[in-house]
């Protein structure tokens, strides 16, 4: 099993790190842009290996896109943060060109990959990954959902106070801090709805602390986080690579499914050797229709910004 990672900066380097940790790919190549980094970052990571226990090799290049021949999945991170006086429009054209340079050069060299989006919008640019490379639906998932889910349910474990382990609860729609609808009223503890425990309001406060997830932990950083979104990644890989069929929820390719055509946002899927098997179609009430329908034009008004 050989994972690509591209982008060595804290996110790549984190999922690589939680993915040799694991120990289920024989091979992950670290790719970046930047001479030297990548292959210092797989060396400090290799340095851990007698320390943690694991025998995957890693190994760092430079835009060489040759090392990447033959990966299974492939993880494109690279792309630049929106920085003070930047459009949305700008960050969008920039951030684009950069991943249908990556995905080209990543198709090239391993056509029957699966290929997982990290990088900002993830709705679009997963979409855009869809619309350039040709490769099937089935190979093609945003990461977005994991992250925003595994937030929640942090969340919700500190309302509750208990462990995040005795909590299940999940996030579709968009991954943005207006997109997302955190599915309080199917959370549960140990498969006790979580509305057992706590008021509704509390619960709307959860939900909007997971909204805001990300720009909490910029604000509190500087930078964006780096620990749990390369877990997020190295999950995903590992469901494919193990052929697990978990479920988790990812940014797919929509044609029907919740009423929704041509966008690319969170949904429960089944994860497995293929890549997405399946999109899991789950009963929303009315209110959750019309947030999932809210969220998706709030994508579509995105994607409209990109020049395919």
């Amino acid at each position: 099993m050989k994972v690509t990672i591209v982008g060595a900066g804290a996110v790549g380097a984190s999922c690589a790190e939680y993915i040799a940790i694991k120990d289920f790919a024989s091979e992950i190549v670290l790719l970046d842009i930047k001479e030297g980094v990548a292959e210092g970052k797989a060396m400090d990571l290799m340095q851990t290996a007698s320390l943690n226990g694991f025998d995957s090799k890693i190994v760092g290049v430079t835009n060489d896109y040759s090392k990447t021949a033959g990966s299974d999945v492939v993880v494109i991170t690279s792309g630049i943060p929106r920085k003070p006086g930047m459009t949305r429009e700008e960050l969008i054209g920039i951030n684009a060109n950069i991943v249908k340079e990556v995905s080209s050069n990543l198709v090239k060299n391993s056509p029957n990959t699966v290929m997982i989006v990290v990088s900002n919008p993830m709705d679009t640019m997963t979409y855009l990954v869809h619309k350039t490379t040709g490769l099937p639906k089935s190979k093609i998932i945003g990461m977005g959902g994991a992250l925003d889910s595994a937030r929640f349910k942090y969340n919700l474990s500190q309302a509750l106070e208990c462990p995040p382990s005795d909590v299940d609860g999940m996030v579709l729609g968009g991954h943005s801090d207006t997109g997302m609808i955190p599915l309080s009223r199917l959370a549960t503890r140990n498969s006790v709805p979580v509305s057992a425990f706590l008021s509704e309001e509390r619960l709307n406060q959860v939900a909007e602390d997971t909204k805001v997830g990300g720009a909490t932990l910029t604000k509190l950083l500087g930078t964006s986080a780096w620990y749990a979104p390369g877990a997020a990644v190295s999950a995903l890989v590992q469901a494919i690579a193990c052929d697990q069929k978990k479920m988790f929820p990812c940014s797919a390719l929509l044609e029907g499914e919740y009423g929704l055509n041509d966008l690319c946002i969170g949904v429960p899927v089944i994860l497995g050797k293929d890549g997405l098997e399946k999109i899991v179609e789950i009963e929303l009430n009315d209110a959750e229709k019309a947030k999932m329908k809210e969220s998706a034009e709030g994508v579509k008004k995105t994607n409209a910004m990109l020049t395919l």
